[in-house]
């Protein structure tokens, strides 16, 4: 699809944003017994004793521990000592990576219970080697494969399992956990070969104190710094929690030439990959690759001049000391609320590796159930006591609690719902049914209308002033055989009502659209309700059909029983007429007291012949001079089915000449009466004959008429 289709498609999709209530009610869904939930609120704290001259203490035991969370004691309930020394003694080379739970590229014949990571991994210090490419120049690559060389070669320890991960157009999983140097130094020699994507920090728009290479202006790259800064960040999150279920201590070292941030805009995704990593219990270590830099005043002998009167003032000096400050900030802060270490402005990028062995080689690691059960998102404040005197004791300093979806964010909520749309598992909390057509708008281009209904039910209500209100959110996307996105939509959907029981009652739809040429889709909707946050989602797959080839080309059948006024300014939708939007009745159940409307169309039908009429008479248009002019022959009525029986069929309705000559469409639109019907399971078939072109179809559809609940009382 184009970029103008595109924009075209995003546009009416904004303009036929609505919602209905509908008269019959969704029957809530049924409550099984095969529910699964899993969520642990267990605190893991690695604690690392030492004594005066820096050696481990060992053999303390829980009760030598006391742990505060916010200046509240809390109990102890798991208790181990990882003691990674203890394998320098084994045979613990690896000719082949090491198949395991562990393992970020799962292999077939991995066990996949913790119990067993726990075991596996016992006494193993287990480093990951994050290369973010997108983010460093090529000599700063060089460095850090020379130094991640020189790890491998002399300070790989035999307990050391080594992860390689690296971050360019995409997230790669080089090299899964191995213990083996040769399959080490392949993958991280590969990154000296070109593998630098070059990027470098963009400006704000401003030309003051930027070299003059002789551009009429400076772009502001402001926003695509927040994006790529949130899309490194987010890299970080997903490597984390890949390596939640291990509970020992992961180390991952993050080589790149800094982080910058614009304000508060990535503080949410920051925010977000700190927990996941505290959650993971995975300590980052970060390297800046730039090394030990000279800022010189005047800017660097290999750029132009500078632009304006900064370089005199002094100012370009503060600038750029501002700007290295800023882009090593976000790497200390990623550092130290994760338990790691941040390595900057040294030439020595061995330190970071004898860092992490350090911190690694022995420690105790506590495990306790916060007291605290608000999830309320709040950072807590953890402290680490020993009944020893003297002894020196890291561990990290808190963490953020849980949120629930009250005390979450906005972005955290925007982020939610897309983690949701992307899952590959659908969720349930909220009942949720959808309703798709289409209708031909053009040769090649197709009007498919979506309804989403959720039961009125399901949806809880706050008074406030004088009416009850209640939010959705919507999204949605849509994907080609391909698996390549087309569209998307979102929206809120305010609903506001006199009295909350009128929807308890109902059903809430909301109705959308968007165009599309023929072919295969797979289409996937969210939907949230902003009081518990719970959530529904609901995928299927859609063939819009290529009716050039039919003889009878037909759109899809509407099943209605209401109209609503069309708004002004709506994009002309084949179900607005007259002023009045069709409302799509997706359940297909009715009651007797309500008039079935049926709504579908008949494309290129074959010209009528002179004289030709279902009663033998010409019934053709003439012109003012008494000719017949081409006209057509559509005949059609509906009939319904109880079992094979037919219990009622209606009168044929004669179409003579198109009535959607713009789109050559001849249109249906009936309405029928239900109340002659017993209240039941019927068949409804839709008989569609062009007599001109001897073609026909006989569609059928399946609905319910319930009795009419105003009758009975």
């Amino acid at each position: 699809m184009s970029s103008l289709a595109k924009r075209r498609t995003n546009k009416r999709l904004t303009l036929l944003l609505g919602f209905a209530l509908l008269s019959p009610s969704v029957p809530a869904q049924q409550q099984t017994d095969y529910v699964f939930h899993a969520e642990s609120d267990l605190v893991l704290v690695n604690v690392t004793v030492r004594d005066k001259n820096g050696d481990f203490v060992r053999g303390l035991k829980p009760e030598d521990f006391t742990i505060l969370e916010d200046n509240k004691p809390q109990r102890v309930v798991s208790f181990d000592i990882e003691n990674v020394d203890a394998v320098a003694t084994q045979d613990v080379a690896q000719t082949k990576p090491l198949p395991s739970p562990l393992s970020l590229v799962p292999a077939a014949n991995a066990p996949a219970t913790a119990a067993n990571a726990v075991s596996q991994f016992k006494d193993r210090r287990l480093i990951v080697l994050f290369f973010d490419l997108s983010a460093m120049e090529p000599d700063e690559i060089d460095r850090g494969v020379t130094s991640a060389e020189h790890y491998v070669d002399t300070q790989m320890a035999p307990a050391d399992m080594v992860a390689i991960v690296s971050l360019g157009s995409s997230l790669l999983v080089n090299q899964d956990f191995t213990s083996d140097h040769d399959l080490l130094k392949k993958q991280i020699q590969a990154f000296g070969t070109g593998a630098g994507q070059g990027y470098e920090e963009g400006t704000t728009g401003t030309t003051e104190g930027t070299p003059d290479t002789g551009q009429p202006f400076t772009a502001d790259d402001t926003e695509y710094n927040i994006f790529n800064t949130d899309r490194r960040l987010e890299a970080l999150r997903s490597v984390a929690e890949k390596l939640a279920h291990v509970q020992q201590k992961k180390s991952l070292i993050y080589f790149s030439s800094g982080m910058d941030r614009t304000g508060i805009e990535n503080q949410s995704e920051l925010r977000a990959a700190t927990n996941a990593a505290v959650r993971a219990n995975m300590a980052i270590y970060t390297m800046d690759m730039r090394g030990l830099q000279a800022l010189v005043a005047g800017g660097e002998a290999q750029n132009a001049s500078l632009r304006g009167t900064s370089a005199y003032s002094g100012q370009s000096m503060i600038s750029s000391l501002n700007s290295n400050f800023t882009t090593q900030e976000t790497l200390v802060t990623l550092a130290s609320d994760t338990g790691g270490r941040a390595f900057l402005d040294s030439n020595d990028f061995s330190q970071v590796f004898k860092g992490v062995q350090q911190d690694t080689s022995t420690y105790y690691l506590l495990g306790y159930h916060s007291s605290n059960p608000a999830r309320d998102g709040r950072y807590r404040r953890i402290t680490v006591k020993v009944n020893i005197p003297g002894v020196k004791i890291d561990y990290r300093r808190g963490y953020y609690a849980p949120a629930d979806y009250q005390h979450s964010t906005k972005e955290d909520k925007e982020l939610q719902l897309e983690q949701e749309l992307s899952s590959e598992l659908p969720t349930t909390d909220l009942p949720l049914y959808l309703g798709l057509a289409y209708f031909r708008m053009e040769p090649n281009k197709f009007y498919i209308p979506i309804s989403l209904v959720v039961p009125g039910s399901e949806i809880p209500f706050t008074r406030s002033s004088d009416r009850d209100k209640a939010t959705l959110d919507v999204i949605g996307a849509v994907f080609d055989s391909e698996h390549h996105p087309v569209d998307r939509v979102r929206d809120t959907v305010k609903l506001a009502v006199d009295t909350a029981s009128q929807v308890q009652k109902k059903n809430v739809q909301y109705n959308t659209g968007l165009s599309l040429p023929p072919g295969k889709y797979h289409l996937k909707f969210v939907v949230r309700e902003n009081q518990t946050g719970r959530m529904g989602s609901f995928e299927t797959d859609l063939s819009v059909p290529d009716l050039k080839s039919q003889p009878l080309k037909m759109s899809s059948i509407i099943l209605a029983s209401q109209l609503q006024p069309a708004k002004n300014g709506a994009f002309p939708s084949p179900l607005i007429r007259d002023g009045s939007e069709i409302i799509p009745n997706v359940t297909h159940v009715f009651s007797a007291a309500q008039d079935l409307r049926l709504y579908y169309e008949v494309y290129d039908p074959a010209p009528a012949r002179a004289g030709q009429s279902k009663a033998g008479e010409s019934n053709a248009p003439q012109n003012e001079a008494g000719a017949a002019k081409p006209g057509i022959h559509l005949l059609t009525n509906v009939a319904f089915f109880r079992g094979r029986a037919k219990v009622f069929e209606s009168a044929p309705v004669e179409l003579t000449e198109l009535n959607a000559r713009d789109r050559k469409a001849g249109v249906f639109q009936l309405d029928l009466p239900l109340s002659q019907l017993k209240p039941g399971f019927y068949t409804c078939q839709v008989n569609v004959i062009d007599d001109a072109a001897g073609s026909f179809l006989f569609p059928r559809l399946a609905l319910l008429v319930r009795p009419d609940a105003t009758a009975a009382r």
